[in-house]
């Protein structure tokens, strides 16, 4: 066996061997007796109470005709079509907020100057609900990608920005002091000390920017284009299809739990040291 062989099989196994732990981490909480024994019982009332007129079937769809639903928006909606093209966005938008408000927020927690300067121009814009920014965003950038990308970044920059500003302001100033001993820059304290020490609360912040970029990215979708979950979902909202539109929102769940779950195994593997805290 040749070594390319012998570390290519060696790859293999490390890649299976990290999938494995992900879906155990991931879906080993949905498995357990005690979220079962809770789940279980009110799935069969949310399938029973529709069907015997406890509550409207038309208003309140049972989980069978939500199944049905997807399984229609899957094979004659192309479902997977308009995902792609939504998780595209979603991912460029998101990429670009971490990779600029991560590094702002880390001058502005290490440097007095710079936070003086940028930080009272943040805390004026932060309070403006992401929403707000909807009418004001068409007119400048229209209706199209430009436009979904920057509500979604919108959505995403501050929760990053402004955890990861408190996580490098909080770094333990022993810490600093024994790096200083040691001779290290303020560079070198910029990328070992501070970063590593905000790196829990900057993981935090990208699962809150996760959610509030969701928010956006159904809005802006709402609003513009015809394709993605957003559009299915006010497409169904318009024929008043609310089969259709729970199970846009149950895929919208899902693809929000599933990347909070990437995260999470992210920060087990980065942040050990705060794994179980």
């Amino acid at each position: 066996m040749t070594d390319s062989t012998i570390h290519r099989s060696r790859g293999l196994n490390l890649v299976a061997h990290e999938v494995k732990t992900f879906v155990s981490n991931a879906f080993g909480s949905l498995f357990t007796v005690e979220f079962l024994t809770l789940f279980i019982p009110l799935a069969g009332l949310w399938e029973v109470l529709p069907r015997i007129g406890a509550v409207p079937r038309t208003l309140v769809p049972p989980p069978s005709d939500v199944i049905s639903a997807l399984r229609d928006l899957i094979v004659h909606r192309n479902l997977l079509g308009h995902l792609g093209h939504s998780m595209t966005s979603f991912v460029l938008a998101l990429a670009i907020a971490v990779v600029t408000a991560v590094p702002i927020g880390l001058v502005m927690g290490w440097n007095m100057a710079i936070r003086r300067h940028i930080l009272p121009f943040f805390q004026m814009l932060a309070p403006v609900p992401p929403p707000a920014w909807v009418p004001i965003t068409i007119a400048l950038l229209g209706i199209g990608l430009p436009m979904k990308l920057f509500l979604i970044f919108l959505g995403a920059f501050y929760p990053i920005l402004f955890n990861t500003y408190q996580g490098v302001k909080d770094t333990d100033p022993r810490y600093l002091a024994s790096a200083r001993v040691f001779g290290a820059s303020e560079f070198t304290l910029l990328v070992r000390v501070y970063f590593w020490h905000a790196l829990g609360s900057i993981i935090m912040s990208v699962k809150t920017g996760v959610a509030m970029g969701l928010v956006m990215l159904i809005i802006a979708e709402m609003y513009g284009g015809r394709s993605g979950i957003g559009y299915l979902l006010v497409e169904a909202k318009d024929f008043f299809l609310i089969p259709r539109m729970v199970a846009c929102m149950v895929v919208l769940g899902f693809i929000g739990w599933f990347l909070i779950e990437i995260l999470k195994y992210v920060e087990l593997k980065l942040a050990v040291w705060k794994t179980g805290r």
